[in-house]
């Protein structure tokens, strides 16, 4: 399971020419393989006149899903290009449509290859990219006289708070790196007095 993975920061384009050639590249976050499908339908009905809608996609922290599509162009001068840009950034939960509307000029499979990766690899620049970490959840349980006190402590020292659910007892849940287990359990013994509880749950990225 791989500890941190990198994502595009938000979805957008980025357009650029290359001998008369217009090459747009939409990127998008996807969670799924439906969702990235759903993107590269999406970006083909906003474009049904253009020469071709190529798309790579790579879903899953190790990378267990890429798929890629030449839409028409030559055999691996589009899609492969622009997924091997996709994995050379060590990108995932990531789409990429590039359409391109003809110019008029041959570029040949060289020029294409480096369109069409290029493309990729701009739009990366251009929009950014967030590294995610893989942390597990964690659930605190203190008593209403040290709740107040405890999530300023737990945000203090730079840990995410992510709910907080007041009932008999306050529920605290927080995202912990998973080297950060054992620290924090000592951590928090200390500053409840052995008062609060502690519960490990799944794992997330964030």
């Amino acid at each position: 399971m791989q500890d941190e993975y990198r994502t595009v920061a938000r979805e957008g384009v980025h357009e650029t020419e290359i001998s008369r050639s217009r090459f747009l590249c939409a990127l998008a976050p996807a969670a799924t393989e439906e969702e990235a499908q759903a993107f590269v339908a999406r970006v083909r009905k906003e474009h049904p006149t253009a020469s071709h809608n190529c798309y790579a996609y790579v879903i899953g922290a190790d990378a267990s899903v890429q798929k890629a599509s030449d839409d028409g162009e030559p055999g691996g001068t589009a899609g492969v290009p622009m997924l091997q840009m996709l994995t050379r950034r060590d990108m995932r939960y990531v789409v990429a449509v590039v359409t391109r509307y003809y110019g008029g000029v041959k570029l040949g499979a060289g020029g294409l290859i480096r369109a069409y990766g290029g493309a990729v690899g701009e739009a990366l620049d251009a929009l950014g990219t967030v590294t995610r970490r893989r942390f597990r959840l964690a659930t605190v349980t203190v008593d209403h006289g040290r709740a107040g006190k405890m999530e300023n402590d737990l945000r203090a020292t730079g840990r995410e708070v992510r709910d907080v659910r007041y009932g008999e007892a306050v529920t605290i849940e927080i995202g912990l790196p998973e080297g950060d287990v054992d620290r924090f359990r000592s951590w928090l013994a200390d500053v409840s007095a052995g008062t609060a509880g502690f519960e490990l749950g799944g794992e997330a990225y964030g």
